[in-house]
């Protein structure tokens, strides 16, 4: 067709996908076929449905869009190039995937505006959809009163083939269906390639039906590349049902307009190529100039600024009227948006300080403590409430027609779980937990490593850490799992031994809004010892006991820090100088500045010993060449806690044989 024939809608369409097809081409690496397939449901969403302000990316009842097939961002950074984003100017599509852009190879929520989401491995963005929908819907269960709904809106998703394949989408579209998220909208691009070819090779099941099965409203668009009256009239009808969350499969052709590798896995990932982009263009009939957007295009783009300024003017009247209607409400809407903590929280905690029994206990006498002064905390676990202790008390459960409950049932579904969680803290307004035993942060690590990236502070909370839960054997008990989590970047790992760290590490955890925790509780009791302290676990590691001149230092965290104590108490009566450091965090005590962690680790103090219920990896650098490490390099075993710590090593007497050997 040519240029001029077009209509204005052709443009439009045309314009995100030649923008795709240029940014890929000049940084030859991307993936264009995404981007000029869905460019007519992209455009379709972004035109009539989508409710967004351009100049105000962050305005707090906006719809959130969510492409969950990320390696197809081009679509997302066009659709903000033309809509108005400030954060994505030309210049900024020409530097695609180009060192310090703000259009990076995904996308990437703490670098562009617009972006609600960091989404690159599959199926990660289809469960953060589902949390940013529980966000919603908690918050208007809690706020909205009779004539003021002052939160209403919209979760919509772009997804692909291979987010379908991802055992996290189908976690998370399974809870989806049953909370009944009626505001949440994906639309699927159903082009039947992936990058090794036809889905016929892998993937063949029907997958309308599956989220038929997951109580989920399903339509069928046939005809995604041309028929907008179609996709436009699927959205208008996902709209209309409100118990259900809707899926479209929309049958759309990879790489449409591309006259060789349009429908073919060659348009996936790569760069069309100097002569197929010209063959593209005159097969599409678009005549410009690489980045060129024809005015009346971009002035119906546009219009997105005013409409979304219109939008918004008209939420800050209703806001307006609310406040007046309601103040304390409203001020505390407008303080848990801007994510900032009451006054004083932290008192909360303080009768929690002297309880006596294990971490995971001390843990929900936390949660417990800080649910009436955070209402804004709330979470649950993996089908293991009552193993994890998450459940709080006298707080009913988020389930369908109980949105405004803050007790959740994620069910067995713990990687679909952390990227719930992620959603919802992205969302605003909400401080996420999630629960399951230690061992199975395997089974999330993903969405774990994505919380760290994303700036997210959500909250993982992980019991039964270490071979002391005993009887169910090495498939439950964590060995290798805390150093595995220690070298995620920007993930504090906080493994307490008493009730006062334990208070210490959810103090921590709270007031970190922009970086992930995760708090490894013990199944078995421990004893409140003598030494530690709430301020120390803020620094990470800290003198529990000390001596004058020490001339051996043991380290220790968790339950073991007091197998460190005994020892180092009958090392004492023996006449030696011995120092006990609690190190409950690694991460924080390495922000500390080099005078103070020599305070606690003084580097003319050779002799040293570390004990920790797991992989001695990581503690030679505490440790030292003239010290040692009691820890466990191999798989546990199936037998009563205390024995297998026995058997392991971790005794008093063990510690302190090492500590002489070290000493000579």
């Amino acid at each position: 067709m040519a240029a001029a024939t077009q209509t204005l809608e052709q443009l439009c369409i045309n314009s995100i996908r030649f923008l795709s097809i240029d940014a890929v081409e000049k940084a030859k690496s991307g993936h264009p076929g995404l981007p000029m397939g869905a460019a007519p449901m992209a455009f379709v969403l972004f035109d009539q449905f989508l409710k967004f302000n351009p100049k105000s990316p962050k305005w707090v009842d906006r719809d959130r869009f969510v492409l969950s097939a990320g390696h197809g961002c081009m679509l997302q950074y066009s659709l903000l190039h033309l809509t108005g984003y400030d954060s994505v100017p030309l210049d900024q599509i020409k530097q695609f995937r180009q060192w310090g852009s703000k259009t990076p190879g995904h996308p990437e929520n703490f670098e562009t505006e617009g972006v609600e989401v960091t989404t690159g491995p599959l199926g990660q963005g289809v469960g953060n959809a589902v949390g940013l929908a529980i966000a919603e819907a908690h918050l208007a269960a809690r706020f909205n009163k009779p004539g003021h709904n002052i939160v209403d809106h919209y979760t919509y998703v772009i997804l692909g083939d291979g987010c379908n394949m991802e055992g996290i989408a189908s976690e998370a579209a399974s809870l989806g269906g049953h909370l009944k998220l009626g505001k949440l909208i994906m639309l699927y691009d159903s082009n039947s390639i992936s990058i090794d070819g036809s889905t016929d090779l892998a993937f063949t099941e029907d997958v309308g039906k599956r989220y038929e099965a997951y109580g989920w409203h399903v339509q069928h668009v046939a005809d995604g590349n041309e028929d907008l009256d179609s996709i436009a009239k699927a959205i208008a009808e996902a709209k209309k049902v409100t118990d259900k969350p809707s899926l479209l499969v929309v049958t759309t052709t990879i790489g449409f307009g591309s006259p060789k590798k349009a429908g073919t896995a060659g348009v996936h990932g790569a760069a069309l190529g100097t002569d197929e982009v010209a063959a593209t263009r005159a097969n599409l009939g678009w005549s410009y100039d690489p980045f060129v957007v024809p005015e009346d295009a971009l002035k119906r783009f546009r219009k997105a600024i005013d409409k979304g300024a219109t939008a918004e003017a008209e939420w800050n009247e209703r806001f307006a009227a609310y406040e007046k209607a309601y103040p304390a409400e409203a001020a505390e809407f407008k303080r848990i948006m801007a994510g900032e903590l009451p006054d004083g929280w932290q008192k909360a905690l303080e009768p929690v300080t002297q309880k006596e029994t294990s971490t995971r206990l001390l843990s929900e006498a936390c949660l417990n403590a800080l649910s009436p002064v955070l209402p804004e905390f709330l979470g649950g676990s993996a089908d293991l409430a009552h193993s994890n202790m998450t459940y709080v008390k006298g707080v009913p459960d988020f389930q369908a027609g109980s949105y405004e409950g803050r007790n959740f049932r994620f069910g067995v579904r713990e990687h679909g779980m952390g990227a719930i969680m992620n959603g919802m803290a992205l969302h605003g307004g909400l401080i996420p937990y999630g629960a399951t035993f230690l061992v199975f942060a395997d089974y999330m690590r993903g969405a774990i490593r994505l919380s760290a990236l994303s700036q997210v502070g959500a909250i993982y909370i992980m019991t039964h850490d270490s071979i002391m839960l005993g009887e169910d054997g090495p498939t439950h008990q964590p060995v290798e799992t805390l150093a595995s989590l220690r070298v995620i970047p920007d993930l504090l790992v906080l493994r307490p031994a008493d009730a006062k760290e334990t208070v210490g590490a959810y103090e921590i955890a709270i007031a970190n809004r922009k970086r992930p925790s995760l708090l490894a509780f013990t199944r078995q009791n421990v004893k409140n010892l003598p030494g530690t302290s709430v301020e120390g676990v803020a620094k990470g590691g800290y003198v529990v006991v000390d001596a004058a001149n020490p001339e051996l230092i043991i380290i220790a965290t968790g339950s073991e820090l007091e197998l460190a104590t005994k020892a180092a108490a009958t090392l004492a009566a023996e006449g030696k100088a011995v120092r006990v450091v609690s190190l409950p965090c690694w991460e924080l005590f390495e922000e500390q500045t080099q005078e103070y962690k020599d305070s606690v680790l003084p580097p003319s103090v050779k002799k040293r010993v570390s004990v920790e219920s797991g992989s001695t990896m990581g503690w030679h650098k505490y440790v030292g060449t003239e010290g040692a490490v009691i820890g466990i390099d191999t798989y546990g075993a199936s037998a009563p806690g205390p024995t297998c710590y026995e058997k392991f090593g971790f005794t008093v007497d063990n510690v302190i044989a090492t500590s002489r050997k070290v000493l000579g």
